[in-house]
């Protein structure tokens, strides 16, 4: 199944839908206890996954109507997660051409969770604090139970679903400050979406192609196939110290092609419209503006 958080207009609350064949069906319509987003679903556990995909094939099959998704506004696709992990150089090509270290144990480090935002956002920063801000397309893995010294080989079974990150950074911040969060964590500089895709709809998380396109252009075409640490390997070290609780969602890393290592380099600038995609999960477009 494909949720999302979406709106009739940008200034109202979003509400959970279930997203389909260009459409929307909100779940307050159908039923009268829905949860309010997917943090809520998450934390209700399997079975309630599964009854609300058993009232959607109902409601369905009784007419009711889709929402066209070209009306509606996306806000993030995880709107309350209890903590946003993220892991550096995890890509050997990403880590040669920013010329960082691919350690023995992963980069780790903390994303603001005022640096979340949607599909189809603007996000604006002030050009006198950065000058150098860069797309970075990742796969997020988003936590569906307490996981806890979970080994390699079960850790997938610990998977609610997946969307997809732009993590967007400030290089010229990032890379004067002994650590990487403030460089990353700008108001909506971690867009995400458009929507959660549950992990039964992804069969192998480590086959999936990546791209990022700027203005049209390829920029970024990658393949999780190249992560230095797989998935399953990001959730066993995660856990070994710290309980992953649900709904917590881990950026796991991007593949080369930023724009700081091209010649010239290539930064997100005033009007900029940057697509990154995950393919079987979306397309994830943000709008740029420097203030």
């Amino acid at each position: 199944m494909r949720f999302a958080h979406l709106s009739t207009t940008p200034i109202h609350q979003p509400h959970l839908a279930v997203v389909m064949d260009g459409g929307a069906l909100f779940l307050d319509v159908v039923m009268t206890d829905a949860p309010r987003d997917v943090q809520e679903l998450i934390e209700q556990g399997h079975y309630r996954l599964e009854s609300i995909r058993s009232l959607v094939e109902e409601a369905l099959l009784n007419g009711a109507p889709l929402v066209p998704l070209d009306t509606l506004h996306y806000a993030s696709a995880v709107l309350r997660p209890p903590h946003i992990l993220a892991i550096g150089a995890n890509y050997a090509a990403h880590a040669e051409e920013l010329h960082l270290k691919s350690e023995k144990a992963p980069t780790i480090f903390s994303l603001w969770p005022n640096s979340l935002s949607g599909h189809g956002q603007t996000v604006s920063w002030p050009g006198a604090v950065a000058s150098q801000v860069d797309y970075e397309v990742e796969l997020g893995v988003i936590i569906g139970r307490s996981a806890h010294r979970v080994r390699a080989e079960e850790a997938l079974n610990y998977v609610w679903g997946y969307t997809v990150v732009n993590d967007i950074t400030a290089r010229d911040i990032q890379f004067n400050e002994a650590q990487w969060s403030r460089s990353k964590s700008f108001d909506g500089f971690t867009p995400t979406g458009p929507v959660v895709v549950t992990a039964d709809e992804v069969a192998d998380p480590q086959k999936l192609s990546l791209t990022t396109k700027l203005g049209g252009a390829l920029l970024q075409n990658g393949t999780t196939a190249d992560m230095i640490r797989p998935v399953a390997e990001i959730i066993e070290f995660l856990s070994q110290t710290a309980t992953l609780t649900p709904g917590t969602l881990i950026s796991t890393g991007s593949p080369g092609g930023a724009g700081y290592s091209r010649r010239p380099q290539t930064f997100l600038r005033h009007g900029s419209a940057v697509t990154v995609s995950v393919h079987g999960i979306g397309a994830l477009t943000t709008y740029c503006e420097i203030r």
